[in-house]
């Protein structure tokens, strides 16, 4: 009995100065989409870190990364075990993402907003509302500055003065889609809901963030009240932008304005009535911005 206990602690022992062998394939998500999925095929290891080499990392087994640029990255995987670490290196090409443009006219000049491809559900219902001409001519019905400004109701329409907005639609909901790098910086389109458990959006309703200036100290309370961590390059975002970042995983943001930020500025400083309808209507037209 003691030859075999003793037989079997050296077979324990082996094992456990096994070196841990890294290794790792890849592949991007979809053509029209920058995210990459890193599969983990490392062997006897038990802890990992990630460098995507566009200065994130991550410590995930099989992480997902989204590259803000198509470009040659170089990714560097080291598989640990206790005082052991493997090192393997690939060289990935990410492809440029195909990017969905719409034009807002308004009578204070034009914004060019991006449709972003990682919230999909939100990204055809809007495209359609647009391709119908359901938004032409509704209003900015409520506006508030260093906040946001909102439209989308279809009763705004040729809606008379003083008249209440802001709860019409075309009839249903939209899944909420919350993306960890996607935020409420200044610029950002965002769905309105109302209050609903499962955070559903509102069909057609949306707001563009006009926001205030955001702290790095700000930040680090929203994640530790909502259990989240932001990706660094939206808190330098944040920082550099300002927004709502209050709102972050509680309404899906599903765009954002590349050109024309002066014009939320211009729109959020109009006079409104006691329930943030501007005085003046503020209409908007939206078209697909073609050939991009």
């Amino acid at each position: 009995m003691r030859n075999i206990i003793l037989g079997f602690g050296i077979v324990l022992m082996l094992a456990s100065c096994a070196k841990p062998i890294a290794n790792f394939t890849y592949q991007q998500a979809e053509k029209k989409s920058s995210n990459v999925k890193f599969n983990n095929q490392s062997k006897k290891a038990e802890s990992y870190e990630w460098q995507f080499g566009d200065g994130n990392s991550s410590s995930d087994a099989s992480p997902d990364h989204s590259y803000s640029t198509p470009g040659t990255y170089t990714v560097i995987l080291n598989a640990k075990k206790g005082k052991k670490t493997s090192k393997v290196e690939k060289t990935i090409t990410v492809e440029g993402k195909e990017i969905c443009l719409v034009v807002l006219e308004t009578d204070f000049g034009i914004m060019e907003i991006e449709l972003f491809n990682e919230t999909p559900q939100h990204q055809d219902n809007f495209l359609k509302l647009v391709e119908d001409g359901f938004y032409d001519g509704l209003l900015f019905h409520r506006v508030i500055d260093g906040f946001m400004i909102q439209g989308g109701d279809p009763q705004s329409k040729n809606a008379k003065p003083g008249k209440a907005l802001g709860m019409g639609g075309p009839g249903y909901l939209i899944p909420a889609e919350f993306v960890d790098n996607l935020g409420h910086v200044k610029g950002a389109l965002a769905a309105a809901r109302t209050n609903n458990p499962k955070k559903e959006s509102s069909g057609s309703q949306f707001y563009i963030v006009h926001g205030q200036p955001v702290s790095a100290e700000q930040l680090s309370m929203n994640e530790s009240r909502k259990g989240f961590r932001y990706p660094p390059e939206l808190k330098a975002q944040y920082l550099e932008l300002g927004g709502t970042p209050f709102l972050d995983q509680d309404y899906t943001v599903f765009g954002r304005v590349v050109k024309g930020l002066d014009v939320i500025d211009k729109i959020a400083k109009v006079a409104k009535d006691g329930r943030d309808r501007p005085t003046e209507d503020v209409s908007m037209k939206i078209r697909v911005k073609k050939n991009n």
